[in-house]
């Protein structure tokens, strides 16, 4: 005898979802608010414009700038990259800014570019190489001091994570980089069979190991920590920027519901039915994935017209579709 589910104990009529004919839901858009609709999708689909991009990308590099300056070459915090080795050759050459060593490394790495790569290959990337050792020219004339500015290691190591680690999320969310080290990538990429992002971490090691023998050990497992640290704190700034909430809202109030979002949050939602294993009543459930914002807003909408409503809230960084601009 087939085991009976908790609805069927109870003695509850199980439904046919089968035999039913299940239809959408009815136009809630007048033909005007269908177009506006569309223009809100494309518009939050699309890349963002020139004057935007470009004010983006610079934002990210002076805050690279900042941390190049202000935390990580009064510590010698060398965690790799081109900035790593500027740190290095400016404590062997104290005659010699960080940003002298940086406008060195990024030219020759630029002009490696240009003779391996194609042009539009490496754009964006040559610039970012420039304009981050301008900035930094900038920043030490602003702050010329090689003084810590808090006087605590451990602090100035989180600075020094943290607002790299912001600037490149920046810069990467627009599918720009900061050049240097990115250049040597694409080159390797191109004209090899290395796998570059192992190559890129054992030279990033190599930089840490010389900095730990310069330095000390103290220093050293302190770039141990940063370099670690950096990549993890990447990742989440990243995930942090592209997060969004996927709700799902089961509802005797559907209707309300889907009309909330489409009228007043100018989102759409996917509608399905089912069943309550335990009553076995029929229900709508509504999926939409919202902005943060969004998302409290439909919950506390939801909450307003049906206390006992069921909702969940999830998550997630990867989103690919319209209404959505996928860089990851």
């Amino acid at each position: 005898m087939p085991a009976l589910t908790i609805g069927e104990a109870a003695g509850v009529e199980k439904p046919n979802l089968e035999d039913e004919q299940l239809v959408p839901g009815e136009k809630l858009l007048t033909p005007d608010e269908a177009r506006a609709s569309e223009r809100l999708a494309e518009k939050r689909s699309s890349e963002p414009g020139l004057l935007r991009f470009f004010l983006m990308l610079n934002a990210g590099l002076v805050l690279t700038a900042i941390s190049i300056v202000v935390f990580k070459t009064p510590n010698h915090f060398a965690f790799g990259g081109t900035s790593g080795v500027s740190v290095i050759l400016s404590s062997l050459v104290p005659d010699l800014p960080v940003s002298a060593f940086m406008w060195i490394l990024n030219i020759v790495l630029v002009v490696l570019g240009f003779i391996f790569l194609p042009k539009k290959a490496v754009g964006w990337s040559i610039y970012a190489s420039i304009a981050l050792s301008a900035f930094v020219s900038l920043v030490e004339l602003v702050y010329p001091s090689n003084v810590s500015p808090t006087g605590d290691m451990w602090l100035d190591l989180c600075f020094a994570v943290i607002l790299p680690a912001l600037g490149s999320a920046i810069v990467f969310d627009i599918g720009a980089s900061t050049g240097g080290t990115d250049i040597l990538a694409m080159i390797l990429k191109r004209h090899t069979s290395l796998q570059i992002g192992k190559a890129l971490m054992m030279v990033d090691i190599g930089i840490v190991l010389i900095a730990a023998v310069l330095f000390g050990p103290r220093t050293g497992l302190y770039c141990v920590l940063g370099l670690f640290a950096k990549t993890l704190v990447v990742d989440d700034a990243i995930e942090s920027l592209h997060l969004r909430k996927v709700c799902t809202v089961i509802s005797q109030q559907p209707a309300e519901v889907e009309k909330y979002i489409v009228r007043n949050l100018k989102r759409s939602a996917t509608i399905s039915y089912g069943y309550g294993a335990y009553s076995g009543k029929r229900v709508t459930v509504l999926m939409s994935v919202l902005s943060t914002r969004e998302a409290m807003r439909l919950r506390l909408f939801v909450r307003k017209i049906d206390p006992g409503a069921f909702i969940t809230i999830v998550n997630s960084s990867e989103i690919i579709g319209k209404g959505f601009r996928d860089m990851n």
